[in-house]
């Protein structure tokens, strides 16, 4: 993985979990279901972020040696699958 990337998902991981626990608390305290579900929403765009990362690591560094070594179905697996990932989004 890339260090620079790494960094970033890292950092956005203990976000998210900050986030988690969030939501936690505000469940526990009852607060407002709507204050709730958009807090749900924020940690779900957060999580969508650290997928791009992921991502955007993988082809920049797995896929792109598969191409180079000639391994070019499983490049090609790889990217369809990630293309059925996104649109479960």
């Amino acid at each position: 993985m890339k260090k620079s990337l790494k960094k970033r998902i890292s950092n956005r991981l203990r976000i998210l979990e900050g986030q988690i626990r969030g939501l936690q608390r505000m469940v526990e305290e009852e607060k407002y279901c709507m204050d709730i579900l958009h807090q749900t929403a924020a940690t779900k765009e957060a999580l969508s972020g650290v997928e791009d990362l992921l991502l955007e690591n993988h082809l920049s560094t797995h896929v792109v040696e598969q191409m180079k070594s000639k391994n070019t179905r499983k490049a090609i697996k790889e990217m369809l699958e990630v293309y059925k990932l996104s649109k479960k989004k």
